[in-house]
């Protein structure tokens, strides 16, 4: 596993030093000495995402930035995205970011897509062959820079981030103990913010080589078990056919939760999701 992790960490390295540059699989492949094919298989069982989707949203994650924080002309940022006119750019940004390019200039609210993926570090439960059972803990004010860097690395599944109001969150419900962390020695590998007057989970992620390793199932129970107190509860995600769904709308239906109301949450179109206490099983 850790080979693996040095592996990614080579090919995220090299992605990122040469974003405004023409990249697909077999370029990277070449440069990091891999068959595409390993390097395709390897990227999504490891991240979750595809390295064409990686590229695609931290290329654009970077557009956004140059929009916001640059007076560049708007074909000269697409052009330095990968794209060859700013027609094919503005389409693929709206579809993404779901405002055209102008428009989200003219806002000057800039929130990543996709932030670089930072994975140092030494993953212990990974290389555990006990299966040992996770426990879901009350955060603490001193897991804020560890939780913070989980947020970073899982920022594709909640569009409009932006870090101070969050931490200003965070901090709130960790006093109130609406905030549950798992963690691998020091590193926050599932994070959970619960809002115990609506019910409604307002953020949950789980580190990229986590993802098969039962997390969010360990929060649902400790949710249902400690702060939902018998009622239902509720998590809001991208709506069906969303182009910057990575597959949030999928595990959270796997969860058992049953689709409820279409919303929109700071000014983006999401769907609420309802689950209700004896459709939880264990749960």
């Amino acid at each position: 596993m850790q080979k693996n992790i040095q592996n990614i960490t080579a090919v995220i390295e090299y992605i990122e030093a040469h974003l405004t540059e023409k990249l697909d699989l077999d370029t990277i492949a070449d440069a990091v000495h891999y068959s595409k094919y390993h390097l395709h298989r390897m990227f999504a069982d490891m991240t979750g995402l595809t390295a064409h989707d990686y590229i695609q949203r931290r290329r654009l994650t970077e557009a956004a930035k140059l929009l916001v924080f640059s007076d560049k002309p708007i074909l000269e940022i697409a052009l330095l995205a990968g794209y060859e006119s700013q027609q094919a750019f503005t389409g693929i940004f709206t579809a993404l970011y779901k405002m055209p390019p102008n428009r989200y200039r003219e806002n000057e609210r800039f929130y990543p897509l996709q932030l670089k993926y930072s994975l140092e570090g030494s993953y212990s439960m990974l290389e555990n062959k006990e299966n040992r059972p996770w426990e879901a803990a009350f955060a603490q004010e001193t897991d804020i820079p560890c939780w913070m860097e989980l947020v970073r690395l899982v920022v594709d599944g909640f569009p409009c981030l932006d870090e101070e109001e969050y931490i200003r969150i965070l901090q709130e419900k960790i006093r109130a103990g609406q905030a549950l962390i798992l963690k691998d020695g020091g590193i926050a590998v599932g994070i959970l913010l619960f809002d115990t007057e609506t019910g409604n989970i307002d953020f949950m992620g789980t580190h990229p080589f986590y993802r098969k390793m039962g997390i969010p199932r360990v929060f649902l129970n400790k949710v249902m078990d400690e702060l939902a107190k018998g009622r239902e509860i509720s998590i809001t995600t991208y709506r069906e056919g969303d182009k910057a769904d990575t597959g949030q709308r999928r595990e959270i239906k796997g969860l058992g939760f049953a689709e409820a109301e279409l919303l929109v949450e700071f000014g983006y179109p999401t769907q609420r999701f309802v689950l209700k206490k004896e459709e939880t099983g264990d749960a």
